[in-house]
């Protein structure tokens, strides 16, 4: 079993009570170990979902500990870049990060697994991989040679396929589109002749405006129809083949979080926590609430991916995720981990979800 930097550990613990009891109720306590922190994020300000729950879990850790450790939250842009963000949580210029693993590939592409996988694991899958599974640690040992501890702070669930200028019937018609999409998802489609991009979320609608690209994807109708994209575009596919269950992680500095009190340490593993579970029912809610309207938009056509798209799709994946398996020892076992628990999951889906959510539909149809 890999060691992890933070043991799992209720906040019922000694120092844990201590901290929600005495010394977070002792005013001079506070004002004798305050901390400011910072938080850097690849979210436009206050956007839907992902910088609100940003803010939220900042928030969250203020709250907590009484002032004890106070975070200020930076939007994109604002303390660095969206794709320098865990660059600054290493360097220490943030002490904690609000973002997704895909943005840092670059660093080391095995950080794929920790955010969206194609044909991957749902969410609460996902977030059972990571919390008692093997996730956690191995997330951890990846992070570890920059200096990053990561906690997973929640999902979008299923995101959309994307919102594409014309109509795709089949595996020649993806050929030639020039396409704004985040992770291995990319990958993937670069491999059937999708020119791919990786754009900030705050450039995607002027680049689907001015041209610069033929389609996009984002996260789902609630992000959708805030970012306007149904003004650009009218084909909506859903739902995405690349983020079933998208992660969103706290990055926090390892050395400034191996200085905290024990009880500070375990109110941010809380924190993130809490807000995983606020973050999907955030997205959850507003998803199923913004699809009516998103529909009702002019012009707006919901289609789903052909099935020699899915096909073809779910074989590049398959080839992908291999490659990457073997890119180091590392990533070879996180990609065993992570294609076990897969399996086993779908295995468990084929009588549980899966065939809850056609009786559901059988009935209410």
């Amino acid at each position: 079993m890999i060691d992890t930097v933070t043991r799992r550990k209720f906040l019922t613990s000694g120092a844990a009570v201590a901290a929600t009891t005495t010394g977070l109720a002792t005013p001079a306590l506070a004002q004798s170990t305050g901390r400011s922190w910072k938080m850097a994020t690849s979210w436009p300000k206050n956007s839907p979902g992902v910088g609100v729950n940003a803010q939220r879990l900042a928030d969250k850790i203020t709250a907590m500990s009484n002032g004890e450790l106070t975070v200020e939250v930076f939007a994109a842009g604002e303390l660095v870049p969206p794709f320098e963000v865990f660059d600054a949580v290493s360097s220490g210029t943030a002490q904690l990060g609000h973002a997704t693993p895909y943005y840092w590939q670059g660093k080391d592409p095995a950080f794929h697994f920790f955010t969206g996988v194609p044909f991957g694991l749902m969410a609460h899958e996902h977030a059972a991989w990571v919390q008692f599974g093997d996730g956690q640690a191995l997330w951890e040992k990846a992070y570890e040679p920059f200096g990053v501890v990561p906690f997973y702070a929640g999902s979008s669930g299923p995101q959309a396929g994307g919102w594409f200028a014309r109509e795709l019937n089949s595996l020649e018609d993806f050929k030639g589109i020039k396409m704004r999409i985040a992770g291995l998802g990319g990958e993937v489609m670069r491999r059937i002749g999708v020119n791919t991009v990786l754009l900030p979320p705050g450039e995607i609608f002027p680049a689907m405006q001015s041209g610069a690209i033929d389609a996009a994807e984002w996260i789902g109708p609630w992000n959708d129809l805030a970012f306007g994209l149904y003004k650009v575009a009218k084909y909506y596919y859903m739902p995405a083949f690349h983020e079933l269950g998208p992660a969103l992680e706290l990055l926090v500095n390892r050395q400034q979080y191996v200085d905290l009190p024990e009880h500070l340490q375990a109110i941010v593993r809380n924190a993130a926590m809490a807000s995983s579970y606020e973050s999907l029912a955030d997205f959850t809610f507003h998803n199923i609430t913004s699809y009516k309207p998103l529909l009702e938009k002019e012009g707006v056509e919901v289609r789903f991916l052909p099935d020699d798209v899915v096909d073809a799709l779910g074989v590049e994946a398959e080839v992908v995720l291999r490659e990457l398996g073997e890119n180091s020892p590392l990533a070879g076992d996180i990609y065993k981990s992570f294609t076990a628990f897969r399996s086993e999951a779908n295995t468990y889906a084929a009588v549980s979800d899966q065939r809850a959510m056609a009786m559901r539909a059988q009935v209410l149809k």
